[in-house]
C-alpha cells in the first residue's frame, strides 16, 4: 500500500466520521426538540406558536446558529481582565 492511497484512506475515514458526527448531531437536536419543547411550552405549541417537531433544515440552521454561539462565548473570558 503507497503513502497516497493511505493518505486517501485517512481522509476518507475522517470524512466518513465527521458526517456521521453531523448527522448524529442533527438527530439529537431533533429529539431534544420534540422531547423537551411541547413540554415546556404547551400552551404555545397547542396554539401553534411553537412547533412540536423540528425539519432536518432547521435542525441544520439551529446546530449552525449554536456552535456560532458556542465559539463567541469560548472567546469571552468572564471575571477576567
Amino acid at each position: 500500500m503507497g503513502v497516497v492511497s493511505k493518505v486517501t484512506a485517512v481522509i476518507s475515514a475522517v470524512i466518513a466520521i465527521a458526517g456521521v458526527v453531523i448527522a448524529l448531531s442533527f438527530l439529537m437536536l431533533k429529539l431534544l426538540w420534540a422531547w423537551v419543547i411541547p413540554d415546556l411550552f404547551p400552551g404555545a405549541v397547542s396554539q401553534g406558536l411553537v412547533t412540536a417537531e423540528i425539519s432536518w433544515w432547521t435542525s441544520f440552521k439551529l446546530a449552525i446558529f449554536l456552535g456560532v454561539m458556542g465559539g463567541f462565548l469560548k472567546g469571552i473570558k468572564i471575571g477576567k481582565s
